[in-house]
């Protein structure tokens, strides 16, 4: 019956739509425009992206540059069909879920910078412990539903490609520069160039915070980072005839974040939801990341090219955090800690510094200690030709890839004495965790678009050969000898279809498709990869000055995969399990309107998006250490908001601008479930504003100011790794830019 309500009021929608009275003015929103894309994007323009046979979006380097965040959760919750829960407040590690998808650490999403692979181990270890920083970004690509063949391996819900800041046309300065609460700073410059043969780009950015939650002791809770990006590029002359062009990128940034995986207990966050614990004094997160990235491109003709680019990412990071806490000799984790606080009271009060550790008590503190690797070349040729009433682009693509995640790990045990910490035993490194886990990948597709007249038809296929591997050294063997060495692989072979199609009806197009979706196992021996089979039905239309897109999603999944990580409250092995049957639809809506479209001085665009995503589990199981829960036949997936709606209007003029946004985040469950949320197993909804602001004195001087969380919301974004954590609350920021 639901599903039955959601295609009449989509199809009536539709009908609607259809008999307004058509403007020839807006027929270009809807004209497929025929144009051969770089390697390192999916659309390019809002243009391509509203004429793709899938439901997509394009985050234009303007709309980016409203509020000038740095927290790529804020950046995205203005596109539907993406659905977050923050963690941090900063956006340092985001949990990002497109269509329903398992949003922790992103890892269920392809992720890619410049259209390369940029989570750590995309394969052997996808969680965005990584990712890279949206204040450096130019433009933000979301790829959703059908036709989404071209990218992997995460073909369920979607991808992601954040576009860097390219090198400029002309020579030019840029420097933008801010502070504001909680003594947060950022710095952002480049300098760049482009001449007849040779351009080149060198940028920095560093932002930084004191943190906005407390510690008893004074201590800093926030983060210092630094992301230097350099390109040089050689191009043969426009006339040659065959036109190459040689990119270099070279990228290093590093992060240290005070930041903890201990969140606060209902009553404690109920008192003073900005808090933190005693025992997360010592916590934090160190790391370092480097790529280097080749891009050459072969212009046969205007109708063929060849793109290849060769990648090299490594990732080390060391989060040194609390994960387990011993009373008398019994050792418990955080996650059961907080889950059970009545139960585990004495070691609550431990993590508090309310009592100090006897003879056998302990804070027993991880060294998460990782290094990370991804590596890989891929190429992409596309030739397109016209006929009669007709155009042809075949795109076909290969991708060869290598990556790995290598475990050395180690605890020590501190005594908690007058509220410090004091190290009472150092560990010996490699002596928790002793392994490496890999993938070797090879990935190949082709896509075919075929238009004729209004039609566009695009059907393609995807082959993904992944080999998963874990060498397991053991905790005794930290030399890495083989003496305790035990190995398991996992193999996997698929083929990926899909097919979409869009038409045009001058001021109104319908698109669609349908997919596979499919998401890489473990490397837990026959362990099988999740499966699913995605439909989405859409309109993108343009009457009577609103314009905008609906479109209802429909994924049937035969074997979701959840996976154990630490930061949902597990084990942290990256473990996955078997879900089996589940069922996930919904609406996406966005409007487009402009209240003073015909003023030649004043605009005041407004937008709205809103998204419904309604989950459930079709067979019961029991989740490995409790992660989902127990879960039942009918049941909700956790982490997934059911609705969600964000709002924004902005006032713009030649020498000002003023942005309001507002989003809703509807309640979520932590586990698995049905009917009303359980007090202790549930993250109320919120309603947050956002204001920024601009006033240009000329075409090189600029001052911004910007508020976050206007109304000063004390609000849960999680419950997860252990205990709730607040979102950011009101803070206010001011720079200045210059150009040029």
């Amino acid at each position: 019956m639901y599903r039955s309500s959601l295609i009449i009021a989509f199809f009536s929608f539709l009908f609607l739509s259809g008999q307004q009275k058509q403007n020839p003015t807006d027929s270009t929103l809807i004209e497929l425009n025929e144009v051969v894309l770089s390697a390192k994007v999916i659309f390019g323009s809002k243009f391509v992206a509203k004429n793709r046979t899938g439901s997509s979006y394009y985050l234009s380097p303007e709309e980016i540059k409203k509020f000038s965040y740095t927290d790529i959760n804020r950046t995205l919750r203005s596109v539907p069909g993406v659905n977050i829960y923050e963690e941090d407040g900063f956006g340092l590690r985001p949990n990002i879920s497109l269509r329903g998808t398992s949003p922790e650490r992103s890892s269920k999403i392809t992720l890619m910078e410049d259209g390369v692979l940029i989570a750590p181990a995309p394969y052997s270890a996808p969680s965005a412990y990584y990712f890279p920083t949206i204040a450096r970004m130019q433009a933000v690509e979301i790829l959703k539903g059908s036709s989404q063949v071209q990218f992997g391996p995460y073909t369920t819900g979607g991808a992601i490609n954040m576009i860097s800041t390219e090198i400029p046309d002309n020579f030019g300065i840029f420097l933008n520069s801010s502070y504001g609460s909680f003594q947060s700073g950022r710095i952002h410059t480049q300098l760049g160039d482009c001449y007849k043969n040779f351009g080149y780009s060198v940028e920095y950015l560093n932002y930084n915070s004191n943190g906005f939650k407390n510690l008893e002791n004074g201590d800093n809770t926030g983060f210092d980072k630094n992301d230097l990006v350099a390109k040089f590029k050689v191009n043969t002359n426009p006339e040659a005839k065959l036109g190459q062009e040689f990119e270099v990128k070279v990228q290093y940034s590093d992060e240290t974040s005070n930041e903890t995986y201990l969140g606060l207990t209902q009553e404690d966050f109920d008192a003073d939801p900005f808090r933190r614990y005693a025992g997360s004094q010592n916590d934090q997160m160190n790391a370092e990341h480097f790529q280097l990235m080749g891009t050459h491109a072969l212009k046969f003709s205007d109708q063929f090219r060849i793109t290849t680019i060769g990648y090299y990412n490594d990732f080390s990071r060391n989060w040194y955090k609390v994960d387990y806490v011993t009373i008398d000799g019994e050792r418990q984790g955080i996650g059961n800690i907080f889950g059970n606080p009545n139960e585990y009271a004495s070691y609550l009060n431990l993590v508090k510094g309310a009592t100090n550790s006897g003879a056998n008590d302990f804070l027993n503190a991880r060294n998460n200690n990782r290094d990370y690797l991804s590596t890989g070349v891929q190429t992409k040729l596309d030739y397109h030709w016209s006929g009669e009433n007709t155009y042809h682009d075949l795109e076909i693509g290969l991708r060869y890839h290598y990556d790995e995640e290598d475990r050395f790990q180690w605890m020590d045990d501190y005594a908690m004495v007058n509220g410090n910490m004091r190290l009472i035993n150092a560990g010996v490194p490699g002596t928790n965790a002793n392994r490496v886990s890999s993938a070797k990948a090879f990935a190949s597709y082709a896509m075919y678009k075929l238009k004729i007249n209004n039609l566009t038809l695009t059907p393609g296929l995807r082959y993904e050969n992944i080999r998963l591997e874990r060498l397991n050294y053991g905790t005794n063997d930290i030399e890495r000898t083989g003496s305790e060495l035990s190995e398991r692989q996992n193999k996997v072979d698929v083929f990926i279809p899909g097919i979409g199609f869009n038409y045009n009806f001058n001021d109104l197009s319908i698109f669609g498709g349908v997919h596979k979706g499919f998401s890489p196992p473990s490397n837990q021996p026959g362990e099988d990869p999740e499966e699913s089979v995605n439909y989405e039905l859409g309109s993108r239309f343009s009457f009577a000055g609103i314009s905008g897109e609906l479109v209802g999603f429909y994924n049937d999944y035969s074997n979701l995969l959840g996976s154990d990580l630490a930061a949902t409250g597990g084990t942290g092995s990256l473990d996955q399990f078997n879900a089996g049957e589940v069922r996930v639809q919904g609406i996406e809506l966005l409007l487009n309107y402009n209240f003073l479209e015909n003023n030649e001085s004043l605009q005041l665009p407004f937008t709205f998006g809103y998204t419904l995503t309604d989950t459930e589990f079709l067979n019961s199981f029991g989740s490995e250490n409790d992660i989902w829960g127990e879960v039942s036949a009918g049941d909700e997936m956790p982490y997934i908001s059911k609705h969600q709606f964000n709002a924004a209007l902005s006032l713009e003029h030649q020498s000002f601008e003023i942005n309001l946004s507002g989003r809703y985040n509807g309640a979520f469950r932590t586990m698995a479930g049905n009917g009303p949320i359980p007090a202790d197993e549930k993250v109320s909804s919120n309603f947050i504003l956002d204001l920024g602001g601009k006033y240009r004195f000329n075409d090189h001087l600029a001052v911004t100011a910007n508020a976050i969380n206007l109304l000063d919301e004390a609000y849960a974004v999680a419950r997860v790794p252990a205990g709730l954590r607040p979102g950011h609350p009101f803070g206010i920021y001011a720079g200045i830019e210059l150009r040029y």
